[in-house]
């Protein structure tokens, strides 16, 4: 069964702005989507700039739609991003998580670059440049072991990207 985005039904459409489509359901995009989406692009990638925080959030988008009814990686971005364990700037004992949840207040210039960031990734407006990864890392930590039979298929700034992780 193939998957169902915003550009399959029309190629030659816009996209279409505030809604997903996953095995033929449509499921709107909340508010609270696009918010947790752009705060852990801050707690993952604010210091990657433009480019990276949009190979973060397609990394996340591929997670959203992996093309399972039920996906084990949670239902729609505040779900896959919010999944225990999987980005650590939502753990409680990381030095963002307090940020992230509004404890302390994010600079708004790098909150906003991670908003647009965000948007133009739900929004379909910029193409995957991860080709199709579901999972990173950042080089400033030792490979996880995942690394080692995964296929990468990008390393821009301080992130390898990978996709078929076993």
């Amino acid at each position: 069964m193939s998957l169902i985005g915003p550009r399959s039904l029309n190629p030659n459409s816009p996209p279409l702005s505030g809604l997903f489509f996953a095995w033929r359901k449509v499921m709107p995009v909340t508010d609270k989507d696009r918010d947790i989406l752009a705060r852990t692009l801050w707690g993952e990638a604010r210091g990657e700039g433009a480019a990276g925080q949009v190979a973060v959030a397609w990394t996340i988008r591929n997670r959203v739609f992996d093309g399972k009814e039920k996906s084990w990686w949670g239902e729609g971005y505040a779900g896959v991003c919010q999944k225990p364990w999987q980005f650590s700037c939502w753990n409680k004992t990381d030095p963002n998580y307090q940020f992230l949840i509004g404890v302390k207040q994010i600079p708004f210039r790098e909150l906003a670059q991670c908003r647009i960031a965000a948007d133009q990734v739900i929004d379909g407006k910029v193409p995957d440049p991860t080709g199709g990864a579901t999972h990173y890392y950042a080089t400033s930590i030792k490979a996880p072991a995942w690394a080692a039979k995964a296929k990468q298929t990008l390393k821009l700034g301080n992130h390898v990207f990978f996709k078929d992780v076993p």
